[in-house]
């Protein structure tokens, strides 16, 4: 479906209105006159229900913007263009309906020249209800392919796609301030109103939000620039709004704010499929709340989704911001087959290891104590090994008779043994 709002009168600027008003229901806008645009309004089905209460609420939008016009809805954008112009208030036209509501109109209501409309008077056709009836061989052969595509409109069978206006739909809104504020409360106030209109125009168009960009114009004349990435599409006003706030609290600007600017980054919503025997799990949104707040109190840097570093050193691994689902080492499939887990202890509990033939033969430590009954190893290591010339660690894994599978580690440099973990 497509909806058409024809402004008599408009001029260049009342005309750019139209084209923002329209941007808030979708983003395929086409500008088809300096008083008419058209767009596509299927999207919005889902969301708003029936053509008609799409048309009252964009005639709600336009009368809160001093825009009031005509409104039609129709199947393809030439009929909603039709019905516009030409009749009054809020019509739809639903599909195989053309002819009872259009019917009635004069032949002056389609783009025909005078030659045109002077042949069809002698036919004795007045109105487009009785330019419908007419064969197309019959309107082909005497008035060519242009009567022929006049036919074809006048019926609502005249299928194109819109032409948007190169300009893409803006997702930015920014603020001047009378008077320069420098507390954190009034300035929230401020972008709390932003936000709530930026989240409300992503939610008339179907789509969400993954980044937000906020520059703040300050009385030093710098400015003051943050860029939330989230690790998932959303349009939720509340959850953005407590994101910038957790982030201005923690990065705040230097001095006095003159003017804002917020912008959004659209991307497709994401869709969620719920399983009927497994719980619910969080929202993602509830999520990052809880981890902004968990790296304002520990650093950035200490708060997120550990990452395995591509190297031998053991335990080398870093703290990444990482969206959910993605793997942990990038590139690494996981294994197929019985996996064991090795559960470390930290710190590693000294012991006492008996040595026979080269292998452990008895293991004695405060936690575990007993006969080695099988041995695998060593298994010698340094970290990055081309940057040292002599082993530092021999690694044993090691089945204590009657218990369960340890490993211990031979510190080389202090001939120490320590048990550093049990397998699961």
């Amino acid at each position: 479906m497509y909806a058409c709002i024809y402004l008599p009168g408009a001029g260049p600027a009342a005309c750019e209105r139209l084209a923002l008003l329209a941007q808030d229901f979708s983003p395929q806008v086409e500008v088809a006159a300096a008083d008419t645009v058209v767009f596509d309004i299927a999207p919005l089905g889902r969301l708003m229900g029936a053509p008609l209460k799409i048309g009252s609420e964009i005639a709600r939008q336009a009368h809160h913007r001093k825009l009031d016009g005509r409104i039609g809805i129709a199947a393809t954008p030439d009929t909603a263009i039709l019905a516009a112009r030409n009749l009054l208030g809020v019509t739809v036209v639903p599909p195989g309906a053309e002819r009872d509501i259009l019917g009635g109109l004069q032949l002056t209501a389609l783009p025909v020249d005078r030659e045109t409309i002077g042949i069809l008077n002698r036919w004795g056709i007045r109105t487009l209800g009785q330019f419908c009836e007419l064969p197309e061989t019959g309107v082909m052969e005497r008035l060519g392919a242009r009567g022929l595509d006049l036919l074809r409109l006048a019926r609502g069978g005249r299928v194109r796609p819109v032409k948007p206006d190169r300009q893409v739909a803006s997702y930015e809104d920014r603020v001047e301030i009378e008077h320069p504020v420098s507390l954190l409360e009034p300035l929230m106030q401020l972008l709390s109103r932003q936000v709530a209109e930026l989240c409300g125009r992503l939610s008339r168009q179907s789509m969400a939000a993954t980044e937000l960009r906020l520059k703040l114009d300050l009385v030093s004349k710098q400015a003051h620039e943050r860029i939330l990435r989230l690790p998932f599409a959303t349009r939720d006003a509340r959850s953005l709004i407590r994101l910038l706030q957790l982030d201005l609290e923690a990065h705040p600007p230097r001095s006095p704010v003159l003017a804002m600017t917020l912008e959004f980054v659209p991307v497709e919503p994401r869709v969620v499929q719920h399983d009927l025997y497994i719980p619910p799990q969080p929202e993602p949104e509830n999520l990052e709340l809880t981890l902004e707040k968990i790296r304002g109190m520990v650093g950035a840097d200490h708060a997120g989704s550990p990452r395995l570093l591509d190297t031998h050193r053991r335990d080398a691994w870093k703290m990444l911001p990482r969206p959910p689902g993605q793997s942990l080492v990038a590139g690494r499939e996981p294994r197929g087959g019985i996996q064991l887990a090795f559960r470390y202890w930290r710190p590693p509990v000294p012991a006492r290891v008996e040595v026979e033939d080269g292998l452990p033969r008895r293991v004695s430590s405060r936690v575990v104590r007993g006969p080695v009954e099988q041995a695998a190893g060593p298994w010698r290591g340094s970290g990055d090994w081309w940057n040292s010339l002599v082993w530092d660690r021999e690694e044993w894994d090691v089945r204590i008779l009657g218990g369960a599978l340890y490993r211990v580690v031979r510190i080389v440099p202090v001939r120490e043994w320590v048990l550093e973990g049990a397998y699961d």
